[in-house]
């Protein structure tokens, strides 16, 4: 496969030069690539790369030995971007994420030496496995794109976003993540058991010891994703699927199941989710089934249940299921505004 490079690279590819159908080409490129080693749902690739393209951080939820660190690792290697893993476990402290300052003798003075979310993509694996304070050393990453040790500031590459694996809450060992983090991810998505043909795949690939780990080559190169990702800004969106995005989100909130609905950030990461769908799919307007179809990972890990939902063990996606079956969906011009 000719990565898009050969056509969008350092020097060219800028927002004047790279328009909606150019963008849609290069998602294709990127996710077939990634798609050559990860055994998963085109849709949930999708899912990924409409976060990357939303500017936004990305939630993988599974249980273990899905493929969700190669997931982050793929995706990393076809857009070109440096990338660093941290496994989080119940003793990491915040420094070893954000760094810390330490003392050169040489020079008798204190010297920051950079964490490892000092990468374009940082991998937060088992982000769940770590205690709430550890897990919070990422919210100013995440929301701000610096970190600050010892009162200094310091900014971190761009883009920069991550993607977080985390397993079942109900799995030993794990601690929920504070809601003020959930809410930083754009989406949350899972990838779910591959078929039985995607297994024998695996099964495959372990026989022979040389392919264990599929490598994927760049697709993009130099500053092409932060160019790709200021396409969807160029994208159209009616108002009356303005006022829909809104609605969907106030809804949420008036749910009996729901003590905590989506905030004015969700509702604004719902719109930005959705012109990134329009990328993807090739076309510089939203139409209603990008918001519906991207609404329920945006939206779902967003919801705090009230304790009697809890108990019933409802799950946040049906109640976005029936938010999006309750409110009206607008009719729009099929060529936006």
């Amino acid at each position: 496969m000719v990565g898009v490079f050969a056509t969008f690279n350092t020097s060219s590819c800028d927002v004047s030069h790279m328009n909606v159908a150019e963008a849609a080409a290069t998602c294709d490129d990127v996710l077939d690539a990634v798609g050559e080693a990860v055994i998963a749902d085109r849709q949930f690739l999708e899912t990924v790369l409409t976060g990357v393209l939303a500017r936004g951080h990305v939630l993988l939820e599974d249980v273990p030995g899905t493929g969700k660190t190669l997931t982050a690792r793929s995706f990393a290697s076809a857009l070109g971007l440096s990338f660093k893993r941290v496994q989080f476990t119940p003793d990491l402290l915040p420094a070893d994420i954000t760094g810390s300052n330490v003392f050169n003798r040489a020079e008798s003075s204190f010297e920051f030496q950079p964490g490892p979310v000092f990468a374009n993509i940082v991998l937060a694996d088992e982000i769940n496995r770590a205690p709430p304070k550890t897990q919070a050393a990422l919210l100013e990453a995440m929301g701000e794109g610096q970190v600050t040790v010892d009162g200094e500031t310091h900014p971190l590459p761009e883009p920069f976003f991550v993607i977080a694996t985390q397993n079942p809450v109900e799995q030993e060992g794990t601690f929920a993540l504070p809601e003020a983090q959930r809410d930083r991810f754009v989406v949350k998505t899972e990838l779910g058991y591959p078929s039985r043909e995607g297994e024998r795949t695996l099964i495959d690939r372990r026989a022979e010891r040389a392919s264990q780990s599929p490598s994927v080559d760049p697709v993009l190169q130099g500053d092409a994703v932060t160019d790709l990702q200021a396409v969807p800004e160029t994208v159209r969106v009616d108002g009356k699927l303005r006022d829909y995005v809104v609605d969907l989100g106030r809804a949420t909130r008036d749910d009996d199941r729901v003590d905590v609905g989506v905030s004015p950030r969700g509702i604004q990461r719902l719109f930005e989710a959705s012109r990134a769908v329009a990328v993807v799919a090739g076309r510089d307007y939203v139409v209603p089934d990008d918001v519906k179809r991207i609404a329920p990972v945006v939206f779902g890990h967003r919801l705090v249940l009230t304790n009697e939902a809890a108990v019933r063990d409802t799950d946040p996606r049906v109640v976005i299921r029936d938010v999006l079956d309750r409110v009206e969906v607008p009719a729009v011009a099929s060529t936006g505004t």
